[in-house]
């Protein structure tokens, strides 16, 4: 049984958090069924802060959105952290190398706090430890840059515990097109991408479709044999003409071959004011760094960026935006094809009011009890539309390899 670390105190029926109001008792019972509730996260962006400079996630941080205090606290129970390769890296021959660097930090955590953190590479791992007060760690790898045109490094990836990747990320590479790239290169997946998918099947390795173009998303649901996800998206009916959400057609046809689509917290991806905003902003930025003559990949490009964004805030998106981007999903699919992937550590400073961190997992355990959903729906939400998703790909691997 999970050990909360945490207590309220309810003194009186409702609590205002600036113009909005609060019912203490329902807000209190978010707090214990995320006590309770086995609680997924598919994209948490820890391991790249790792990279550039390692610090103690073992007790409470202000650094970034993870730690494992705070994740107690929320009641976390697995988080999947986010092996990222960037674009640049694409036929550098680096990318590999700065996976693997990756994932050793991630082993790292294990060593350095066995105590607290655990690294599990099956669905059958997690009844292992799941009734420890550790927080497990899965691994997902974001960009299929690292394979590097071998199938064999699947296997290598595999190995060392990798359970999804996410074909591509802002630029095409040799598997795949990229929601983000106007230059679609392949129409969809590459020849090689394809054998990647059925490799993947194979292995028993998530195919994760967040990111990719639309033809690329087709491509994989044609081609898998085992039901996808998309790690760490939302919804394109609230973001219209922005490839990188999923379209309704999109998201039914996950849902109809048994995939879920994790639901981000990027403000960016939850409301069209916000994302438009942020599309002129990045557009103006790419400008000037063209006009000045600034590597975009160089720290100088990093503190302008950093600076135009001071002076020019996003307005924030709320816990409610997230909540209905799942409504849309349940609305047009089902309760069985909807989770969450925060995207922690990966979107800076645009995370919704009362979803700042790991630790706000109950705020929206509340939203979403005030919206009707039971006990039995928050489940599904939470974890266990992923872990279907993960169990059936691990059937399938079997399948394929007797």
């Amino acid at each position: 049984m999970k050990k909360a670390v945490f207590s309220i105190l309810i003194f009186t029926s409702s609590i205002c958090f600036g113009q909005e109001y609060i019912d203490s008792v329902l807000l209190k019972r978010s707090f214990s069924l995320a006590n309770q509730i086995f609680i997924i996260d598919t994209h948490i962006d820890l391991p790249d802060w790792l990279y550039d400079e390692w610090f103690d996630v073992s007790n409470e941080s202000n650094t970034g959105e993870f730690d494992y205090v705070r994740a107690k606290n929320g009641g976390l129970d697995l988080a999947f952290l986010s092996i990222f390769t960037p674009a640049k890296l694409e036929g550098s021959g680096k990318s590999k190398l700065k996976a693997d660097s990756l994932i050793t930090l991630v082993e790292n955590l294990q060593k350095h706090w066995p105590e607290k953190f655990q690294i599990i590479k099956s669905t059958s791992d997690i009844e292992k430890f799941r009734e420890t007060s550790k927080i497990l760690l899965a691994m997902g790898m974001e960009n299929g840059s690292p394979i590097e045109e071998k199938l064999d490094n699947l296997k290598e990836f595999y190995d060392r515990g990798i359970r999804y990747i996410t074909l591509a990320h802002g630029k095409s590479n040799h598997i795949s097109d990229s929601s983000y790239d106007e230059d679609k290169k392949w129409n969809g997946l590459s020849p090689f991408g394809e054998q990647v998918v059925k490799e993947m099947n194979r292995l028993g390795i998530m195919i994760d479709v967040s990111h990719l173009s639309d033809s690329a998303f087709y491509d994989v649901i044609r081609l898998s044999k085992a039901p996808v996800i998309a790690s760490h998206s939302c919804c394109r009916f609230f973001t219209p003409g922005y490839e990188r959400n999923m379209s309704d057609e999109m998201i039914k046809l996950l849902a109809e071959k048994n995939g879920v689509i994790q639901i981000s917290f990027a403000g960016f991806f939850l409301r069209d004011d916000i994302n438009k905003k942020s599309i002129e902003g990045d557009k103006h930025i790419s400008e000037m760094l063209k006009d000045l003559n600034i590597d975009p990949s160089s720290d100088s490009a990093y503190v302008y960026s950093s600076n135009y964004w001071k002076e020019h805030p996003l307005e924030k998106a709320n816990v409610k935006d997230v909540a209905d981007h799942i409504d849309h999903v349940v609305k047009i699919a089902g309760i069985d094809f909807v989770g969450l992937g925060s995207d922690f550590n990966g979107v800076g400073n645009e995370l919704p009011i009362r979803l700042r961190d790991v630790s706000e997992y109950p705020n929206l355990i509340y939203e979403l009890l005030s919206r009707g959903y039971s006990e039995d729906d928050l489940k599904k939400i939470c974890g266990q539309n992923l872990l279907r998703v993960w169990a059936e790909s691990e059937r399938i691997s079997n399948e394929l390899n007797k």
